[in-house]
């Protein structure tokens, strides 16, 4: 059976995108509605549930034997750790899982969302993995953020730089160990890619990391002024 190649900003990508933005509207709206009542809590873990359900199963898919590949199948990227402190954040509210939620979502989910790295179009599992493991991870910032008024401080940033931190050091040296190359930690891709701006490694990662901590003080800045007023 021949398999459907997904295009970029083609029919599949546009409908999800909308269908993204719609849940996230609905979301927020419906969050305001409810913020401060138990009902919130409510609408929150029903999202949970459902993104839980409709992620783990294909993520546990794709790491049975037969299509596990050590390179490549293990969920240590940063977006597959967004999703999974998404979730935590719907279900309990915690600070450092909002925290990771707001600046991972919002960034680095944003990216595969805009410019997606798929091969396979729907109703591929890999092409529903994809869009529920970034878009709702950045529906799920939207929706804490705007809906629930789960705003970021500098406490969210730092407990958001310091996990990353943490993730990186992690990351590299099971990189190291294992001979893979999970974030690109190690060495850059083998295709032309933004990286190649920043110059040979090491350096490319420090310039990642400075232009990253940068973008998540600018948004975090306008929290900040706002509770102040």
């Amino acid at each position: 059976m021949r398999i459907a190649r997904f295009s970029s900003y083609g029919t599949s990508h546009q409908v999800v995108l909308a269908a993204l933005v719609a849940l996230a509207a609905w979301l927020v709206v419906r969050g305001r509605t409810l913020r401060g009542t138990p009902g919130a809590e409510r609408l929150s873990r029903a999202f949970a549930a459902g993104f839980l359900a409709l992620t783990l199963p294909l993520q546990i898919y794709f790491n049975l034997p037969g299509r596990f590949a050590l390179d490549l199948s293990l969920p240590i990227q940063l977006c597959d750790l967004a999703w999974l402190a998404s979730v935590h954040a719907l279900v309990t509210h915690h600070r450092w899982s909002v925290a990771l939620t707001y600046y991972w979502g919002l960034t680095l989910s944003v990216q595969p969302i805009l410019t997606p790295d798929l091969a396979a179009d729907f109703p591929e599992p890999g092409f529903i993995l994809y869009w529920s493991m970034h878009g709702l991870t950045v529906v799920t910032a939207v929706f804490l953020t705007w809906g629930l008024g789960l705003t970021p401080d500098w406490g969210s940033y730092r407990v958001a730089v310091a996990a990353t931190a943490l993730w990186a050091v992690t990351v590299f040296a099971f990189n190291a160990a294992a001979d893979t190359n999970y974030g690109f930690l190690n060495a850059k891709p083998d295709s032309a890619s933004v990286l190649d701006l920043f110059g040979p490694w090491p350096w490319y990662v420090v310039v990642e990391t400075v232009l990253l901590a940068g973008v998540w003080a600018l948004i975090t800045l306008p929290w900040v002024r706002r509770s102040r007023r």
